[in-house]
């Protein structure tokens, strides 16, 4: 009996990662060995400089911030990664879930949409920018005797939403805030009581 050890066939991730350093060997050289015209130009290509940073001058939660990013820096990676502010939240990315949600001038918007350069000298709040020190904001205090949140990932999110929406319609009714709260996804299904928070503070704004 021959008792060899004989090897394991290669994992799947293992073949695949070998076919492509393979491919891309290949791709590298020409019919006769040498390497192709076009491999300079690649080279020239990775060895581009990065777009130039722009200046941008935005009154952050009261505070007047100067900074210099790349033009195609999201609102919402400049206030996160440029100024620490983590209050708004990178859910989907892509303008679907609202935990982004910041106001411009008072008005809400996604930050993960929008440049941050277009904002120049532009008034933004978030929500770290809504209690008055130690003194919740109205729609805070709501939210926390109504529970309106769970894991609290998208909380952030639906109070900047919620006094942006009771700045646009001070006396909401039931239908209007579910309508007008309807971009604010929340995964665990808090919907009822982040409802009745709204209902609460724009009754203590009669």
């Amino acid at each position: 009996m021959d008792e060899t050890t004989r090897e394991s066939p290669p994992s799947r991730r293992a073949f695949l990662s070998r076919s492509l350093t393979a491919g891309a060997g290949l791709a590298a050289l020409g019919g006769t060995g040498t390497a192709t015209a076009a491999a300079p130009a690649v080279a020239a290509a990775a060895a581009v400089d990065p777009p130039e940073t722009l200046p941008v001058s935005l009154t952050v939660n009261g505070r007047r911030r100067t900074l210099r990013t790349d033009p195609r820096t999201s609102l919402l990676d400049a206030l996160r990664e440029d100024l620490g502010l983590t209050g708004p939240k990178k859910g989907c990315n892509q303008g679907a879930c609202g935990a982004c949600t910041v106001l411009l001038d008072g008005t809400r918007i996604l930050s993960c949409i929008t440049f941050a350069v277009m904002f120049e000298g532009a008034e933004i709040t978030t929500v770290e920018g809504l209690a008055d020190g130690d003194r919740l904001h109205p729609v805070q205090r709501a939210f926390v005797e109504h529970d309106g949140f769970q894991c609290g990932f998208c909380t952030s999110g639906q109070i900047t939403s919620a006094v942006g929406l009771l700045a646009e319609n001070p006396r909401p009714s039931t239908a209007e805030i579910k309508e007008l709260m309807s971009g604010n996804l929340c995964r665990c299904a808090a919907y009822p009581n982040i409802v009745a928070a709204v209902e609460s503070a724009a009754e203590g704004r009669s």
